[in-house]
């Protein structure tokens, strides 16, 4: 537990108003999308990177732990206390400081919500493409951490591609500046992409400076309706063979439909699978590059093809698309949610391996997410309260897992490692590879107080064993 002194020290850094010890306020920030939760010691809400720097050196001399928290959004756990400790919520910390229109970047603050930041930078006629399906409430500073990506990746890229230069205050309580506003820069090691995906145990993010590019002046949506899994995953690799990038290729599967129609009656074809795609460019290429989409579709075995007719027709299906994760829990309370990912061409042999995997343990597994990009969201839907039923749907993931590794692909394309991959990190990455990771971690953090726990990684290192967070 935090000494009376440490607490008292915590008031007068970041003053009374901005720190809680309370158990209701405590509770509110021990979870995120995942079902666990670890009760911290504190939440503290500092105003800028000066009061977290002055955090740090106190938990480096005191030695208790300090997690770095946005909105809670993310899927891995990279946010829990698992250790209690000190929670840093960066919810007070959200200015869009400057929106340079001349050079193409912007200069915002961690707690920026992700979803408002792209509604001021497109009333400028700028993108910002990375668009988590939290991005309605998670923060700029949650998706560096973990690296966020989203529907957009297959076209624009994820988080990192847009992280030109950061702020961060080291676990030592240093505070740095990485990179900048140019779009090249090679002095040195790159600092900022080693802290993007770093999931807030090298530093703590506290200003960003972001790549923008311009509005794309036409957009198409399009439906392609499936009657086999197989033959949508197989239309997403022919689209790309035949030399056309969309912006967006969502699949999602018969599942993901029954249960979003149940859940907000969007007018969702029933289908074995529905491929959501996008095209976007200037006028004359949206159109070249749809009608291309449709006949492969059609020659891949979409029975139906069906074009938004207008935006209201556009929010419907992107509403029905992001409902999907909510809409599961209709089938069952409890979701095993990884987002795998596998070479766009090798996504026809993860899916029937998924299917397969799912008849042999004897689970429910729904499939949807970037299919463009060979990253799905494989969601094994079990009854917690189930003892077998829970352990078969384990059994599932490490058998998806090991699919996957074995299909050239990776764990993780966009969720992060936190606690819930940690077990399974030995499958994709080498014994040299690891030790690498742990020295890099002891160099920023000798003592192990942020965000201890995480990526396989240890906690506090020195004094005795911290008293961990009390599990909800």
């Amino acid at each position: 537990m935090l000494t009376p002194g440490v607490k008292k020290e915590l008031e007068r850094i970041a003053g009374k108003d901005n720190v809680s010890f309370s158990r209701e306020d405590l509770i509110c920030y021990s979870y995120d999308a995942t079902n666990a939760s670890y009760l911290p010691d504190a939440v503290v809400f500092p105003g800028g990177p000066q009061e977290i720097s002055l955090i740090l050196k106190m938990a480096n001399s005191e030695v208790f732990p300090v997690v770095p928290r946005g909105a809670g959004s993310g899927f891995s756990g990279g946010s829990l206390p698992i250790e209690g400790g000190v929670v840093i919520s960066t919810e007070r910390m959200r200015k869009i400081i400057e929106l340079d229109t001349a050079n193409l970047t912007a200069l915002v603050e961690p707690g920026v919500v992700t979803g408002d930041f792209q509604k001021e930078v497109e009333s400028q006629g700028l993108f910002y493409p990375p668009d988590p399906t939290s991005l309605k409430f998670s923060t700029i500073g949650g998706n560096i951490a973990e690296c966020a990506g989203g529907p957009r990746g297959l076209k624009y890229g994820v988080t990192k591609d847009y992280v030109l230069g950061l702020e961060v205050v080291l676990p030592t309580g240093e505070i740095i500046t990485t990179g900048g506003k140019t779009i090249k820069g090679v002095v040195g090691y790159d600092l900022t992409r080693l802290m993007v995906g770093s999931e807030g145990t090298l530093g703590v993010v506290t200003k960003a400076s972001l790549k923008l590019i311009p509005l794309p002046p036409a957009i198409k949506t399009m439906l392609a309706v499936f009657p086999r899994l197989e033959d949508a995953a197989t239309s997403v690799a022919e689209i790309i063979n035949a030399k056309v990038l969309p912006c967006t290729l969502e699949l999602m599967d018969s599942v993901c439909i029954r249960c979003v129609e149940e859940y907000e009656k969007t007018g969702l074809p029933q289908a074995e699978a529905l491929v959501l795609i996008e095209v976007d460019g200037d006028a004359q290429t949206v159109e070249k590059d749809s009608e291309s989409v449709k006949r492969v579709c059609l020659d891949a075995g979409a029975e139906s093809i069906k074009v938004a007719a207008d935006k209201r027709e556009i929010k419907a299906l992107w509403s029905a698309r992001r409902s999907v994760s909510t809409a599961l829990t209709r089938l069952r309370p409890y979701k095993l949610n990884e987002d795998v990912v596998v070479p766009r061409s090798r996504l026809p042999e993860l899916i029937k391996g998924i299917h397969d995997i799912g008849k042999k343990r004897d689970v429910t597994i729904a499939n949807f997410g970037h299919a463009g990009d060979g990253n799905i969201h494989v969601n094994v839907m079990v009854d917690d309260k189930d003892p077998d039923e829970k352990k078969r749907g384990e059994e599932a993931v490490r058998d998806i897992f090991e699919l996957t590794v074995k299909l050239n692909g990776t764990i993780s394309g966009e969720h992060g490692v936190g606690i819930t991959k940690a077990p399974y990190l030995k499958m994709e990455l080498s014994k040299e590879v690891m030790d690498l990771t742990r020295r890099l971690k002891s160099v920023f953090d000798p003592r192990g107080i942020l965000n201890p726990g995480k990526m396989g990684l240890e906690g506090p290192s020195a004094g005795q064993p911290y008293s961990a967070g009390l599990r909800r």
